[in-house]
């Protein structure tokens, strides 16, 4: 089956659904880890919905990906706590050492690092997350021995 064919079954799945789009979108990113070029014309044209529509929806949210991730999602946390705690500096290390900034992947797409709002671990800021694993108190040093 192709993108297209695989993306149209998705949104035609649920299209029935009170405001399909962002199920779409997300079910879309589940299967491909992004939204491929036909994401905007396929799920517009099931939706009946402008390209313009679908377009802004995935350009206005941070969360939806255009092009393919890297192998690991790091995600630093970006909220008050954990910037209180020194989470900019360690973006700054991590922006650094990977030699990316953010919404980026490496050349070798070993990882993608993303900006994260609060990944609910405040006790322990800063945080990050690497792929689905979260890790507090997270330091420059502790960063590179866990990418090592």
């Amino acid at each position: 089956m192709t993108r297209e064919a695989t993306i149209r079954e998705l949104a035609n799945g649920l299209a029935d659904w009170d405001g399909p789009l962002l199920p779409i979108l997300h079910a879309v990113q589940q299967e491909f880890g992004f939204l491929p070029p036909e994401t905007t014309a396929t799920v517009a044209d099931v939706l009946n919905l402008s390209l313009a529509d679908v377009h802004g929806v995935i350009t206005f949210y941070d969360y939806f990906r255009t092009k393919p991730p890297g192998r690991q999602q790091i995600r630093v946390c970006r909220s008050e706590a954990c910037q209180a705690l020194g989470s900019e500096r360690l973006a700054e290390h991590i922006q650094a050492r990977l030699n990316i900034g953010f919404h980026q992947t490496t050349p070798d797409g070993r990882f993608s690092l993303e900006p994260v709002y609060c990944l609910g671990n405040c006790a322990c800021s800063p945080a990050i997350m690497i792929d689905s694993d979260v890790h507090g108190r997270m330091t420059p040093e502790r960063f590179d021995a866990l990418v090592d």
